[in-house]
């Protein structure tokens, strides 16, 4: 590969990188967690970071919340995050909420169930195993979108 070939790939891909950051950029986040949770907290801070307009609101009946987005019980995760028509429920990967709010899909929202070990605002463990889940609107059977694995 030439010199200058290889200068325009490396700029094309960083291009790439910085449009789902362009595209966070001003718009806003509602995270809704609980008053004590530190990993949530991790997971607004990477929004934040990312260029999303995030607002805190702690909630001590986080369940009231889920069940106004009609976020299936078994999707649930320890937080809720809502940006323009979507849900984001859990430690959803950064990549995963930009690709949602450049694409526009028509669906409710994305979700990571539980509090999996290694995901956005639950540490660093390159051995983090878990699927991120796509919630169709109008109920409908959520549908594995993300599998992430070991490197």
């Amino acid at each position: 590969m030439k010199r200058r070939q290889f200068l325009c790939s490396v700029a094309a891909v960083g291009s790439i990188s910085l449009i789902g950051a362009a595209r966070a950029a001003g718009e806003s986040m509602i995270v809704y967690k609980d008053p004590s949770c530190g990993c949530c907290e991790a997971w607004a801070n990477a929004m934040t970071s990312a260029g999303f307009n995030v607002t805190v609101k702690h909630y001590d009946d986080l369940a009231a919340i889920k069940a106004k987005y009609k976020i299936p019980e078994e999707m649930q995760g320890c937080h809720t995050a809502v940006s323009g028509p979507y849900f984001f429920e859990g430690h959803v990967p950064l990549e995963a909420v930009e690709t949602v709010m450049s694409k526009r899909p028509d669906i409710a929202g994305l979700a990571v169930p539980g509090m999996p070990a290694g995901s956005l605002g639950m540490g660093n463990d390159p051995q983090a195993s878990y699927d991120v889940y796509s919630i169709p609107k109008e109920g409908g059977k959520p549908s594995v979108i993300l599998r992430v694995r070991p490197t």
